[in-house]
C-alpha cells in the first residue's frame, strides 16, 4: 500500500507541473478569467489546491503554513504560486515516503477548520487528499479549455507509462 501512495504523490507532482506549465503560458486575462468553477477560475483553483495541501500537511506533520480558509489566495503572483506548488509537492512526496504500513493504519487526530475534533485512519486521509487534488485539477484543466488554450493530458496512465513532465521549480525560476 505504501508504494501506491508514493506513486500518487509523484503523480501529483507530475500532473501539477504539467498543469502549471500550461497556466504559465497563458495570457494574464485568460489566466484570471472567471469560469464558474468552485473557486471562480484557474488562479483561485490553483491557490485552493495549495491551501488544501498545506492544511493537510500541517495536520499530518504539525509543521508548515496553516491557512484557515479554503478560498485563501496565498499568492496573487502565479510565478510565486508555481514555486510554492513545486515546494509543497516535494514536501508531500517526502512525507508520504516516510510512511510504512503501520503508519498508514494509524488513526490521526486533528481539528477541522471549524475547530471540531476529528479522527481518521491515515490511509483514508491520503486517499482523500489525492482524490481532492484530482478533482480540482480537473476543474483547472477545464478552466484552461474554457479560456481557449490547450490543456495538457493528465491521465495517471500517461505518468505510469513514463511521459515526461516539466520541472515546475525550474519553470517558475525562469519566468
Amino acid at each position: 500500500m505504501t508504494k501506491g501512495f508514493q506513486q500518487l504523490a509523484h503523480y501529483n507532482r507530475w500532473a501539477n507541473a504539467r498543469l502549471y506549465e500550461a497556466a504559465l503560458r497563458m495570457p494574464e486575462e485568460r489566466y484570471r478569467a472567471k469560469t464558474g468553477v468552485f473557486f471562480n477560475g484557474l488562479h483561485g483553483t490553483l491557490n485552493h489546491l495549495l491551501v488544501a495541501d498545506r492544511i493537510w500537511l500541517r495536520r499530518l506533520t504539525g509543521t508548515g503554513d496553516d491557512p484557515r480558509k479554503l478560498d485563501t489566495i496565498l499568492f496573487e503572483d502565479r510565478i510565486q504560486l508555481a514555486a510554492a506548488r513545486a515546494a509543497e509537492d516535494e514536501r508531500f512526496i517526502a512525507v508520504v515516503e516516510g510512511y510504512d504500513h503501520k503508519a498508514l493504519d494509524a488513526v490521526v487526530a486533528y481539528q477541522t477548520l471549524a475547530g471540531q475534533p476529528q479522527e481518521q485512519v491515515l490511509a483514508e486521509i491520503l486517499r482523500h487528499v489525492f482524490n481532492h487534488q484530482t478533482h480540482h485539477r480537473g476543474q483547472a484543466h477545464a478552466c484552461i479549455s474554457i479560456s481557449g488554450e490547450e490543456p495538457p493530458p493528465l491521465d495517471l496512465l500517461l505518468f505510469q507509462r513514463g511521459m515526461p513532465g516539466p520541472d515546475l521549480a525550474a519553470l517558475a525560476s525562469t519566468r
